[in-house]
């Protein structure tokens, strides 16, 4: 923060920044694995900061926890089991537990803090954890997945930080291939991705990793997202098998959503000319 009371993310490498007007301090901790704050904005109501990335708010976190939910859920035939890895704002799971076809849905967030605190100044978000299908485990996601049984899951969202730090083995091609394993057979993974306008060249690698782990299909989705680099942000999906978007299924949903619907859907789904050009 500097002294006119704005937080102010900088990305030195992209040559960009984003300010949020801040109204107070409601927390600062050293948990064992990153340094978590908590402030209260003019207009984006609380934000959870970590290691000085911005990580959610109230006002604008609905885009991202229902475009990596959703969109996945919908293109599995089935989803009955589903692993978040990462997540520990519980954003993520309560999105997956709209839908009542999901049995059981495991959050593994290696630091329990995050939950703690979004239990405190994320309550809406975490709506859920007490859901009878809900399952949180404070550990290592890596070392869950690749314990895992073969056929343990049907759909793994990798919720997960910047790849730095604890999240950075999440990004590779040894983390891909233990998902594989433990894949159902029609069984798929969705991973945020970051920005495409900023670090193509990391959704190109991870491409490239999916693809060299054995994931012979993957798709790429993109949305809004106010408090991440450049306002553009993406998730990345690798499948076993075809995907087909259960498009009745989702016009005929259940639940309330604020921004995913089937146009939503199928735009995201669109790709731009740079990135096709990309992959070609």
């Amino acid at each position: 923060m500097n002294s006119s009371e704005w937080f102010t993310e900088q990305a030195a490498s992209t040559g960009t920044a984003f300010s949020l007007k801040i109204t107070k301090k409601l927390h600062e901790e050293q948990s064992d694995f990153q340094h978590l704050e908590i402030y209260e904005t003019e207009t984006f109501g609380n934000l959870m900061i970590i290691d000085g990335c911005t990580m959610v708010s109230t006002r604008d976190n609905f885009f991202y926890h229902e475009m990596m939910s959703h969109p996945a859920l919908f293109l599995h035939s089935n989803p009955k089991r589903v692993w978040i890895i990462g997540g520990g704002d519980c954003g993520t799971l309560r999105e997956v537990l709209k839908h009542k076809g999901v049995e059981q849905a495991v959050q593994i967030d290696i630091d329990e803090r995050v939950t703690r605190l979004a239990e405190i100044y994320f309550s809406e978000l975490c709506e859920s954890n007490d859901d009878p299908r809900a399952d949180l485990k404070f550990i290592d996601g890596i070392k869950w997945v690749k314990d895992a049984a073969p056929n343990s899951v049907d759909l793994i969202i990798v919720d997960s930080t910047d790849p730095i730090g604890p999240a950075e083995g999440l990004f590779g091609e040894e983390f891909y291939r233990d998902c594989i394993a433990c894949l159902s057979e029609n069984g798929l993974l969705v991973q945020q991705s970051e920005s495409a306008l900023l670090h193509l060249n990391l959704i190109i690698e991870m491409r490239d990793a999916m693809k060299n782990a054995g994931f012979p299909h993957q798709q790429t989705l993109f949305f809004p997202q106010c408090l991440y680099p450049s306002g553009w942000w993406s998730a990345t999906i690798a499948s076993k098998a075809e995907l087909a978007f259960r498009a009745n299924d989702c016009a005929n949903k259940d639940f309330e959503t604020t921004y995913y619907n089937v146009d939503i859907h199928n735009a995201a789904m669109a790709q731009p000319e740079f990135f096709k050009k990309a992959f070609a």
